[in-house]
């Protein structure tokens, strides 16, 4: 199977570009929000790169041209450059974003800026270019650290995909080409760590002793975890929410506590297709101390609907919501004084009888597991769960 995918894509960017034609006369153009030949451009080539590579969900293109437009939220406090690798006819070769997010600099009194939406042919005189171009526009903005790939908003995926390329990946996770990694590490970007994605599906040995422990854990220490029915229920913690983000996510991760505009924004697109039996929160009395973000997994909606909402595919996102039998975990976040304290069995076994006990859903991907979050990685290790993919993280010094 991996042979025949390898074999295909390559074919594949072998009849889209004829390498003898630009390997010497590339060039790179920044993209402007008015120029909209150039945003599409810069929109439809992973279209292209990625057309006979069946493991690839497409994004929506609406969402995608938001990015260009100045009202966009993160402007408030970044700004960003776009640009395209082209050969002597106009092709696009590549593809880059490089951020300089301030609210991220300010909060660590650093002079980082991330890289995102690197798409390019297998060849790495493009990746060359792209970069190239990009450390300049770094420097200029008083810059001289690299990070990523990191996107602009808090639902944007992070990460290189460095194993499980065979993998289809869930709603808001990267994908990309075996040969991303080497790329950039020849242009002398080194790990900074690796996040995994891991799967439990009805054949899970979920040990009857954690199940056990975890009703005990309740009861002993005061824990508790909602049960989440409608809605108007899960919009009622959203406060609660945007506490535990920023309280066991944002700064273990490296990210600023997020903004009411971010929150909001997040919500709008989670309330559209989430399941609030699949959003687990726990508390420790009436404090909030730990969560697992659950939701429906759409990928397969957004592979039919190929990056359209209009006229037909909003239907098919949303009737793949209502139908589809797997879904994603996205993160575990608990507290750091309360963590090794069985909060995370609490909030696994809470999904496994939500879930797991009835008749619909019958696989989870639990995403975002960072490897230096030891505590929660030692918890989920009394879990029979197979980490089947890992993304990278990459820094460079410029």
């Amino acid at each position: 199977m991996n042979c025949i995918w390898i074999k295909q894509r390559f074919t594949v960017l072998l009849t889209l570009f004829d390498y003898d034609r630009y390997s010497d006369k590339m060039k790179i153009k920044q993209v402007t929000s008015s120029d909209r030949k150039a945003i599409k451009q810069f929109i439809d080539f992973p279209f292209k790169l990625y057309q006979y590579t069946e493991q690839w969900v497409p994004p929506m293109r609406s969402e995608m041209k938001k990015i260009f437009e100045p009202t966009y939220p993160f402007y408030k406090y970044g700004d960003a450059a776009f640009i395209l690798a082209q050969n002597g006819n106009g092709e696009t070769l590549g593809r880059l974003a490089v951020v300089n997010n301030h609210r991220y600099n300010d909060f660590h009194k650093s002079k980082t800026a991330f890289f995102y939406y690197f798409e390019t042919v297998d060849d790495p005189d493009v990746a060359d270019a792209l970069f190239s171009w990009g450390f300049d526009w770094i420097k200029s903005q008083g810059l001289n650290h690299i990070f990523g790939p990191k996107g602009l908003m808090v639902l944007d995926g992070f990460g290189m995909l460095v194993k499980g390329f065979e993998h289809q990946p869930v709603f808001g996770q990267s994908y990309n080409p075996d040969y991303y990694p080497g790329f950039i590490e020849t242009l002398g970007f080194k790990k900074v760590k690796d996040v995994f994605t891991g799967r439990i599906d009805r054949n899970t040995d979920f040990p009857e002793k954690v199940l056990r422990a975890a009703e005990l854990v309740k009861k002993r220490l005061g824990f508790w975890s909602p049960r989440l029915r409608t809605k108007a229920e899960l919009k009622s913690v959203i406060n609660d929410f945007k506490v535990l983000y920023n309280n066991s996510l944002a700064g273990p991760a490296g990210n600023p506590p997020i903004t009411d505009g971010d929150m909001n924004a997040m919500v709008s697109q989670l309330l559209w297709i989430a399941d609030p039996k699949l959003v687990k929160l726990l508390y420790k009395e009436d404090e909030p101390v730990g969560w697992m973000l659950g939701y429906p997994n759409i990928s397969d909606g957004l592979k039919k609907a190929n990056g359209r909402l209009f006229p037909t595919g909003w239907a098919k996102i949303l009737l793949e919501s209502k139908r589809t039998s797997r879904i994603i975990l996205n993160g575990i976040g608990i507290i750091e004084d309360y963590q090794r304290m069985g909060g995370t069995a609490i909030l696994l076994s809470e999904v496994y009888n939500s879930v797991m006990q009835g008749s619909r859903y019958d696989q989870a991907e639990l995403l975002q597991l960072r490897e230096e979050n030891i505590n929660i990685l030692l918890e989920v290790s009394n879990f029979d769960i197979d980490f089947h993919k890992t993304h990278r993280l990459y820094e460079k010094f410029l």
